[in-house]
């Protein structure tokens, strides 16, 4: 048997809540809440950015069917961190704050992200 090698996702600096700045691709320079997180492909939807047409049939929550808009995921190299303090798109930082707990801070104010 040859030896397999295991690939654990790294850990991400964007979480669900977080606001993102788009800052390559289509929607490039809107702002939007990340929905949700998948850590296995290194994706992000965000709320209301990068929006894809899906035809859908008939069925019980749509009884008309037809073409309805939804979120497709980005990678999360093409989205920033939006700075609490400032409003603009920052990079992370990890630091001990005083608790000794490892938080995540904007680089540009050194402001905690929540």
């Amino acid at each position: 048997m040859g030896n397999k090698v295991i690939n654990t996702p790294s850990k991400l600096k964007i979480r669900t809540g977080d606001l993102v700045k788009v800052i390559a691709g289509d929607s490039k320079g809107q702002q939007g809440k990340v929905l949700s997180v998948q850590i296995d492909k290194n994706r992000a939807i965000v709320e209301g950015i990068n929006l894809v047409s899906k035809h859908t049939k008939p069925n019980a929550a749509n009884p008309n069917g037809g073409i309805i808009k939804k979120e497709a995921a980005l990678h999360i190299s093409n989205l920033m961190l939006v700075d609490p303090k400032s409003g603009k798109a920052s990079r992370v930082g990890r630091k001990l704050n005083a608790d000794g707990k490892l938080v995540r801070v904007a680089k540009i104010s050194g402001e905690e992200i929540k």
